[in-house]
């Protein structure tokens, strides 16, 4: 994993250093404080970051549990991956961008399966009777 560099803008000298995934394990946690989200599953977590000289750029993807307002719960994401970010390494968050990937029950079940499964069991009871 690479080191990405931040020279200090105050007077002391040396540089700060942090390590590729420290930036992606701030946003992941950022992601997960908010209620309403759902881990992501799988090897990969669902955050791509780009890191340019005007700032932070990130792409984070989730699952939301059902019954939450979508555009609120996403915006409320932004706000913590940019709060966390620049409090926790004083980079500038210049975007992110959020991509609802599905929602779910809070069983974890996503709702689509959920429905399926709700109609398949209602035909199944008329066939008994």
């Amino acid at each position: 994993m690479s080191n990405i560099r931040l020279t200090s803008n105050d007077k002391q000298s040396g540089k700060i250093v942090y390590n590729a995934g420290i930036v992606q394990n701030i946003v992941e946690l950022a992601v997960a404080e908010v209620e309403g989200t759902v881990p992501a599953q799988g090897k990969k977590s669902g955050i791509s970051l780009y890191i340019e000289k005007d700032g932070v750029y990130a792409d984070v993807s989730v699952v939301v549990k059902y019954g939450y307002n979508v555009p609120e719960l996403a915006y409320r994401i932004q706000q913590s991956v940019k709060q966390s970010v620049e409090n926790m390494t004083h980079y500038k968050v210049a975007q992110v961008d959020v991509h609802v990937q599905d929602v779910v029950f809070c069983d974890g079940v996503p709702a689509f399966d959920k429905e399926e499964t709700r109609e398949n069991s209602t035909a199944e009871d008329k066939k008994e009777e």
